[in-house]
């Protein structure tokens, strides 16, 4: 969960630390407040990204914000306008706590529509603990039925839906991935949206059994276990810890996950060592790798849990990649060795994270050499 920063030792009660008193109905008395900020849809206000609010279900109060690059009004003019990409996103909280109109995700959503260039859609789903997963889940999925029937203008002029990626960061990267097992097997359903990839930021999941990062950190200043043990209870329907809304990699995994790799969507996971998380988001990437999906890593040193949030830098050099992983024109191929797929830089120019040499692609590059050559002899 980002935002929320602890002290060094943690309290005792994790509840005090969250600022959230349990009532007696279920429901939490939310103490801490996080300020909101509104929407900016007009054209004549000098913001570099415009954006607005659209009901998504009424009846559950969910909602959208659509974040616009400015750049995309100007250049709609002219006659060559080229469609943006689409990211539907979810946002962090431990499922427990922030908005779509929260202040400090509508200043990421603004930075990352504006340095990649790309129309983000993100999403105000319901919170646990009044609704439980996979309330969330259901959420997230209307929320892709939508677009690919809504007639807003600012999707249908400017949106490429045949270039989508599904992103979430801690929470939201536990949304983005179970969002993404659920449509994997509809996709037909979603047309004219199309799916590209997943993009896994510090996503949010646990187990029963501790970790190795977990134990080294268990008194993390920002998600201390303490506070990680009281999202899962607040959150999940049953008091099961590998239940697989928290633990992806129960069972062997999702099956699920073969149809992914037969879809040809690319899943980049972003995570650090200094996240308490960081093991989870490990055995993650090799649960999918060793089914065949196409993973691209990004791991650091260092850092904490969402790092990106506190340190502007990071964030910057993270949504460089995220360019390279978007419009890179082979998307960063790369070859099974060993079930470990890597980001195939200099052919490409994808970001420096975890390089290794594309073979598939070089080999192909060589017969197409080899045979021009022996074309014109």
């Amino acid at each position: 969960m980002s935002g929320q920063i602890a002290p060094s030792i943690p309290p005792a009660d994790p509840y005090q630390l969250l600022q959230i008193v349990l009532n007696s109905d279920g429901t939490i008395t939310r103490l801490g407040k996080f300020p909101n900020t509104p929407a900016t849809p007009d054209p004549n206000q000098p913001t570099p990204v415009l954006s607005k609010d659209i009901p998504l279900n009424q009846s559950n109060n969910t909602w959208v914000r659509i974040y616009l690059p400015r750049q995309a009004l100007d250049n709609s003019s002219t006659s060559t306008t080229t469609k943006l990409p689409l990211i539907v996103y979810y946002h962090g909280g431990g499922f427990v706590f922030y908005s779509a109109a929260s202040t400090e995700l509508q200043h990421d959503c603004v930075n990352m529509a504006k340095d990649l260039n790309v129309i983000i859609v993100s999403v105000e789903y319901r919170l646990a603990p009044e609704h439980r997963l996979p309330a969330a889940y259901d959420d997230a999925v209307e929320a892709l039925h939508w677009i690919k029937t809504t007639q807003d203008d600012w999707l249908r002029e400017y949106a490429d839906l045949s270039n989508t990626f599904i992103m979430g960061m801690s929470a939201g990267g536990n949304i983005a991935y179970h969002a993404g097992l659920r449509v994997a097997v509809e996709v037909d359903k979603l047309e004219p949206l199309v799916i590209k990839g997943l993009i896994l930021q510090h996503p949010f999941f646990g187990g029963s059994q501790r970790t190795e990062s977990e134990l080294r950190l268990v008194n993390d200043k920002i998600l201390p276990q303490s506070v990680s043990d009281a999202l899962w209870e607040l959150s999940l329907p049953i008091a099961d810890r590998d239940h697989e809304y928290s633990n992806p990699t129960v069972g062997g995994g999702s099956q699920i996950l073969e149809k992914i790799k037969l879809l040809g969507w690319r899943v980049l996971v972003v995570g650090c060592d200094g996240d308490p998380l960081f093991d989870r988001e490990v055995e993650l990437a090799k649960l999918m790798e060793e089914k065949g999906v196409l993973v691209v890593r990004r791991f650091s040193e260092g850092g904490c849990h969402g790092v990106e949030h506190y340190e502007p830098s990071k964030a910057e050099e993270l949504h460089v990649f995220l360019k390279d992983f978007i419009f890179s024109f082979f998307g960063c191929l790369g070859r099974n060795g060993g079930g470990v797929y890597r980001c195939c830089d200099f052919l490409f120019g994808c970001s420096k994270v975890n390089v290794v040499v594309c073979l598939d692609v070089i080999v192909v590059i060589l017969l197409v050499v080899m045979y021009s050559k022996l074309f014109w002899l």
